[in-house]
C-alpha cells in the first residue's frame, strides 16, 4: 500500500488499544481460574484472538459481544484435550505462554503458526519444561515449530537461571509452576515486563518476588476477577514518536499503561530531551494520559538493564534516532533478533532504505542523526511492528512515495492503526 507522506502536523487526542501483553494473559488467567472473568478494553488485534480461540480449543466457553469479554473459567484441571492443532497464528507469547500451561495437563496437543512463527525458536522454553518432566518436541535443534506437548500431572518443580532476560520464557514457567509438585525458584537474568506476577495476585494466588529472583508454589486455585486493560504503551510508542518528530505537533494519548517495567521508551524520551508530559496518572491501573510535542532531539546511548523495559519499541526508537542530532548507539539487543524478524537487519534496511545511516551491529545498531528521509520500498516480513515504523517515518518524507508490502501485518496488534493517524493528520 502507499503509505501517507509529507504529513503537516499532528494534532489531537488518541485512545491505543488495549495492551497486548495484558489482553493475552487475561485470557490465559481467566481460563486457568476458577469461577467467571470479565475482561474490558481487550485487544482484539489477531494474535490475541489466536489465544482466545486455542482455549476454546481447549474447552473453555469465551463469550465477546465486542465490548466485554467473559471467560467461563475451568481451572488447570477442567481443560480438556484438544480435538485439533492448536493455531497460534503469529504471535510468540500465545505459543510460549501456553505451552506453561499445558505442561501439567495430562494429553498431547500440537501447536503451529504462520511462516514468521515457524522460524521462531522455542528451546528457551522447550529445555527448562524438559526439566520438569514434559515430553516436548520441535523441528531442528532449536525446536522450532510446530511443537508437540504432551504434560503430566506429575510435574516436578524448577530452580532455574534464565539464560535470557524473557518474559515470556518466565511467564510460560510460572504457569507451568502454578501446577508442579512443590515451590519452583526462577531466576531472571534481567527484570522483564511483570504482568504475569501482577495478575497471579490480582487472581487470588501468591508468588514471591525479590529482585530478579521469583518463587511460586505450585497447587495454588485462582478465582476469576475482573479486568480492565490499559492503553498498549508499545502501540503508544508510534504516536509519542510521530509527535516528537513532525513538525509543529501536539499529540495526547490518554489511559496509556505504565507499568514500570514497561517504560523505557519513556526514559529515552527524557534522555534525548523529548518534550513529554505525564498527568491524570492511576497509580492502582498503573496508567496515564500521555503528551508529547515537537522536539529538537539528541542522542543517547541505549543498553544493559534498560532493554527488556523497551524491547518491542526498539524499532521505533531506531526511528527517533535518525532524528536525533549525534550518535545513538543500542547494544545488549540480541533478542531482537528472534522476534517476528531479526528486527536489527529489518528495522535498518527499511531506515536506510529511506536515506538513514545505520549500522547493524551483532547486539544492537549505531544510528547518526539527524538525517532527511525520502521515499521507498519497504517490506514488512510479516511484523506489524516494522509496518507501524515505516508508516510513522513516511510522515516525514518530502520526496517520493513509500510503499508498504504487507501491510496486513499491523492487523496483528493495531487493526485501527491507520484510521487513528488520519485522525491525527492536520494539514
Amino acid at each position: 500500500m502507499e503509505l501517507r507522506t509529507n504529513a503537516g502536523s499532528l494534532q489531537g487526542s488518541l485512545r491505543v488499544p488495549g495492551d497486548k501483553s495484558i489482553s493475552h494473559r487475561s485470557i490465559i488467567f481467566g481460563s486457568i481460574a476458577e469461577g467467571v472473568t470479565t475482561v474490558r478494553d481487550i485487544l482484539r488485534g489477531e494474535d490475541v484472538l489466536s489465544t482466545m480461540q486455542v482455549f476454546r480449543d481447549l474447552g473453555v466457553e469465551i463469550e465477546d459481544d465486542g465490548s466485554i469479554v467473559k471467560i467461563h473459567g475451568v481451572g488447570f484441571d477442567g481443560l480438556k484435550a484438544p480435538k485439533n492443532k492448536l493455531d497460534m497464528g503469529n504471535s510468540g507469547t500465545s505459543i510460549r505462554l501456553i505451552s506453561g500451561v499445558l505442561a501439567g495437563q495430562d494429553f498431547q496437543a500440537e501447536m503451529f503458526g504462520d511462516d514468521s512463527l515457524s522460524k521462531r525458536p522455542m528451546d528457551r522454553v522447550t529445555i527448562p519444561l524438559r526439566q520438569m518432566g514434559v515430553e516436548i518436541s520441535g523441528q531442528s535443534e532449536r525446536d522450532l515449530p510446530p511443537l508437540i506437548i504432551h504434560g503430566t500431572k506429575d510435574l516436578k518443580p524448577i530452580a532455574y537461571q534464565l539464560p535470557v532476560a524473557s518474559a515470556q520464557v518466565k511467564s510460560a514457567l510460572i504457569f507451568a509452576a502454578l501446577q508442579a509438585q512443590g515451590e519452583s525458584v526462577i531466576i531472571e537474568k534481567e527484570i522483564t515486563r511483570n504482568h504475569t506476577e501482577d495478575m497471579i495476585a490480582q487472581f487470588g494466588g501468591q508468588i514471591s518476588v525479590d529482585g530478579k529472583e521469583i518463587r511460586v508454589h505450585g497447587g495454588q486455585v485462582l478465582k476469576g476477577q475482573q479486568v480492565t486493560v490499559p492503553g498498549d504503551i508499545s502501540s503508544a510508542a508510534f504516536w509519542l514518536v510521530a509527535g516528537l518528530i513532525v513538525p509543529q505537533s501536539k499529540v495526547i494519548l490518554e489511559n496509556v499503561g505504565i507499568n514500570e517495567t514497561r517504560t523505557g521508551i519513556l526514559d529515552v524520551i527524557k534522555a534525548m530531551g523529548g518534550k513529554i508530559q505525564l498527568s491524570q496518572i492511576d497509580d492502582r491501573a498503573k496508567s496515564a494520559t500521555i503528551t508529547v510535542e515537537t522536539s529538537d532531539l539528541t542522542a543517547t546511548e541505549i543498553g544493559g538493564e534498560l532493554i527488556p523495559r523497551l524491547i518491542d519499541e526498539l524499532p521505533i526508537i531506531a526511528l527517533l534516532a535518525t532524528q536525533a542530532k549525534g550518535r545513538t548507539i543500542i547494544r545488549d539487543a540480541e533478542e531482537l533478533k528472534v522476534k517476528e524478524t531479526d528486527r536489527i537487519q529489518v528495522v535498518a534496511d527499511a531506515l536506510n532504505s529511506m536515506g538513514a545511516n545505520i549500522q547493524p551491529t551483532a547486539d544492537g545498531m549505531i544510528i547518526e542523526g539527524k538525517t532527511p528521509l525520502h521515499g521507498a520500498s519497504v517490506n514488512t516480513f510479516g511484523d506489524h511492528r516494522i509496518g507501524m515504523m515505516a508508516a510513522i517515518a513516511a510522515l516525514l518524507v518530502k520526496e517520493g512515495q513509500v510503499n508498504l508490502e504487507r501491510a496486513e501485518a499491523i492487523n496483528t496488534s493495531y487493526p485501527s492503526f491507520f484510521t487513528d493517524l488520519e485522525k491525527l493528520i492536520h494539514g
